[in-house]
């Protein structure tokens, strides 16, 4: 952790930070894997709006 001290003997704390690195792009099998579960929950929140409408 990094600190300082001002003149009036305040200490200023500094979080370390992370390392930064790059995401990577998904590959052919996960963005096929995300395809399904978005139509998946595409399909439950269709589903849980009718189910809505259709009880008020």
């Amino acid at each position: 952790m990094y600190t300082t001290i001002n003149e009036q003997g305040q200490l200023n704390n500094y979080a370390s930070e992370p390392a930064l690195y790059y995401a990577e792009y998904p590959s052919p099998m996960q963005q096929q894997r995300y395809a399904l579960l978005g139509a998946a929950a595409t399909l439950f929140v269709s589903t849980l709006v009718l189910v809505a409408l259709a009880v008020s």
